[in-house]
């Protein structure tokens, strides 16, 4: 198989890896991609949303699968522009339909999406610039902390959780009137705030059938302790130690079962990945939010436990043959540090040289805002680089990556020092 993996994170170096290490895959692109990429696959300077020109690419390298990494492109109906267009229409595309992307594009169809089928999830109310006066009335009937969350795609930035309704009703207003978000806060839903501790379930549907894999933890503020700016992650772990047989069996029976269930109900054909965010919430869990592909930097320590040929599942998945394939996993854990530039998730500088890399050897670098210039690798964005490493306890994996991270150094390098704190 010809595969195109659309993305320049570390999810997108991830699959990467993991495709190229099939015999099944015969020649490997990215696009756009990013250094670690390029060492492994041929990168093409392709934006992800610039549709008529990953056409050309499509039909240029003879592409049997296009794996699409980031939310944007599914949003914006990329498997329906395949499906509508006969140069292209039998390229297997891996994430849903655009009717079904709005499960992550709008909050407020998600909201509806689970009360239909009765998902459990958070009480919650959806305002938009006309009736934020309502929108105060409802925050003052709620207990802090207050959850105020962009409809739209904010890039993992458009949800704040804040202690004071003065401050909430400030931010509220900030949002639909003055635009904090830009059109993704046209509208805003609150929710009820839910206590409790967060993971991350993972599943591949064929549109039939699904699967699921490992689950993962991941840490969204850029400070210790989970303090902070909200960012697009900053280390995650799998599996997850507080996730019981028992657990896990309720979030399959209540939740991924009714989620695939009720996308046949509403016919919305579904071939990707579901990520649902979930929070257990005392010994029950309940979803926060889907996301419509892999979350990152989940991905980085998911794929990696994953044993079964990815090409394989990919062309199961095709094939509407998802239940024929049997999901092999690595009995170990595997942990995630997210290295950043200085400042981010607000202003930061580009183009460090990220020096160490060649003395790696027991964790997996995974590249995301790394590019190769003049022969050395600079940073190009927040998310510099997640180091993965695998041990038999996720405290004995986390060791190595902080072992690894003790040799990588570039200009104002941060990362948290306290992932897996809280297990």
């Amino acid at each position: 198989m010809n595969i195109l993996v659309l993305g320049s994170g570390g999810r997108e170096h991830t699959f990467a890896w993991k495709l190229a290490q099939s015999s099944k895959c015969k020649a490997l692109f990215v696009a756009p991609g990013n250094s670690g990429t390029s060492e492994i696959a041929t990168n093409l300077p392709i934006s992800v949303t610039d549709f008529d020109a990953i056409k050309g690419a499509v039909l240029t390298h003879k592409i049997d699968c296009v794996v699409v990494g980031p939310e944007d492109p599914l949003v914006q109906g990329i498997h329906d522009y395949f499906l509508n267009d006969d140069q292209l229409k039998n390229v297997s595309v891996i994430g849903p339909q655009k009717a079904a992307a709005e499960l992550e594009g709008s909050k407020e169809f998600a909201k509806e999406f689970m009360m239909r089928h009765k998902i459990p999830t958070a009480a919650y109310q959806s305002f938009t610039s006309e009736n934020v006066e309502d929108g105060f009335k409802f925050l003052e009937t709620l207990d802090p902390p207050y959850v105020l969350k962009a409809d739209g795609l904010a890039a993992g930035k458009g949800v704040l959780i804040l202690n004071d309704l003065d401050e909430a009703k400030s931010e509220l207003k900030n949002m639909l009137v003055n635009q904090k978000f830009g059109e993704a806060s046209a509208k805003v839903v609150i929710e009820e705030f839910l206590d409790g501790i967060e993971l991350s379930c993972f599943v591949l549907s064929d549109g039939k059938d699904y699967k699921i894999l490992p689950t993962a933890k991941d840490y969204k503020r850029i400070g210790e302790g989970d303090t902070g700016l909200n960012t697009g992650g900053m280390g995650a772990v799998s599996p997850v130690p507080f996730a019981s047989e028992d657990f896990l069996s309720k979030i399959e029976e209540r939740i991924v079962k009714p989620t695939i269930e009720g996308l046949k109900k509403d016919n919305l054909p579904y071939v990707g990945f579901i990520f649902i965010g979930l929070i257990k919430v005392g010994d029950e869990p309940k979803v926060i939010e889907y996301n419509v592909r892999m979350g990152d930097p989940e991905t980085e320590v998911v794929l990696p436990r994953l044993k079964t040929d990815l090409v394989a599942i990919f062309e199961a998945m095709g094939s509407k043959k998802l239940s024929e394939i049997e999901i092999e996993i690595d009995e170990r854990a595997a942990t995630t540090i997210m290295l950043v530039s200085g400042g981010y998730p607000e202003a930061y500088e580009k183009g460090k040289e990220i020096h160490g890399l060649e003395t790696i050897t027991d964790s997996i670098p995974f590249h995301a805002g790394a590019q190769k210039k003049d022969g050395k690798i600079v940073t190009s964005g927040g998310r510099v680089m997640a180091i993965t490493s695998y041990g038999k306890t996720y405290d004995e994996a986390i060791k190595k990556s902080y072992q690894t991270i003790d040799k990588l150094r570039f200009d104002k390098m941060y990362y948290r020092k306290d992932i897996g704190f809280d297990l």
